[in-house]
């Protein structure tokens, strides 16, 4: 079992950044790929990126790429998301996922976060 916790969403004005976490209990965390998604109330949930267990493999949506970074810290049993640039169209509600073995840019994951709001003002 892995639980997931996201924080770090508030309110930001475009151009601005943000840093989110999504901090893992569980002994298999390490093991884990871990994934952002976000949704927009009455839209589907969007992929946004993803990390192999190891760090050596991220994924990206094209909408974030050059824009976003995913990171994990292991020891710390916590992922990051650190977004620059933000723009309007990246307000949503953010949530982290696990799942064992390779990460994957569809939403097949076990594990999901209670989620967290990011507002982009224009």
């Amino acid at each position: 079992q892995v639980q997931l916790v996201e924080s770090g969403g508030g309110l930001v004005q475009a151009g601005g950044s943000l840093r989110l976490s999504c901090a893992a209990s569980g002994r298999t965390f390490s093991s884990c790929a871990i994934a952002w998604f976000r949704q927009v109330s009455g839209k589907e949930r969007e992929f946004v990126s993803a990390i192999s267990w190891s760090g050596v493999i991220t994924y990206y949506a094209d909408a974030v790429k050059g824009r976003f970074a995913i990171s994990r810290d292991n020891a710390k049993n916590t992922v990051y998301l650190q977004m620059n640039s933000l723009r309007p169209e990246d307000t949503a509600i953010y949530y982290c996922a696990a799942r064992p073995g390779v990460p994957s840019r569809r939403d097949e994951y076990d594990y999901w976060g209670q989620g967290t709001q990011v507002t982009v003002s224009s």
